[in-house]
């Protein structure tokens, strides 16, 4: 198979997994500010054109490779709290949360000082963070809740505590007493 022969054909869905796989990889080395469609083109060997016609611009591609990400985080989540209900339920949505995205290459590049303004934005403007955190903890009547956990587990993320223990002795005492 040629290296573009992914793009013969009614391919679509395969090309933009390429694309989409690839976007994910230079946001995680580079820093999702410093995603440039230039470099994808060159990853992927296909034009702008290509790129634009399968996922769209640099804006598109980035909001769907975050989503992406947070739903593969998610999935784990859920997994993690499926059968819990309460306190328990969103202690642990909270730890694995933290867990999954501390050990996810785009999710340390969140983190990174200078390069997590669009992750911040996207995560400001979106709805899918307040609605997944509802969800996971159990919240899904009060979305001023769901708010704080996101703004904690934000909080823990951008200011982590240095030893886990102590970090999930936190969440666990002035976490859980709040439901």
């Amino acid at each position: 198979m040629a290296r573009d022969d992914w793009l013969v054909g009614d391919r679509r869905d395969a090309a933009a997994e390429r694309i989409y796989a690839a976007a994910t990889e230079l946001m995680a080395r580079d820093g999702i500010d410093a995603f440039d469609i230039v470099a994808l083109q060159a990853r992927v060997h296909c034009s702008r054109a290509t790129i634009y016609r399968h996922v769209g611009g640099k804006t598109q591609i980035r909001d769907a490779v975050l989503a992406r990400e947070a739903e593969r985080i998610v999935e784990s989540v859920r997994t993690a709290v499926q059968g819990l209900s309460g306190p328990e339920r969103t202690v642990t949505a909270v730890e694995v949360a933290l867990d999954q995205i501390r050990a996810d290459p785009l999710g340390q590049a969140l983190l990174r000082p200078m390069h997590g303004a669009s992750g911040m934005q996207w995560i400001g403007r979106s709805a899918m963070p307040l609605a997944l955190a509802s969800e996971l903890a159990g919240l899904t009547d009060d979305p001023v809740a769901a708010q704080w956990i996101v703004r904690v587990v934000l909080s823990l993320l951008f200011w982590p505590v240095d030893d886990r223990g102590t970090e999930r002795e936190m969440i666990r005492r002035f976490l859980a007493p709040c439901w």
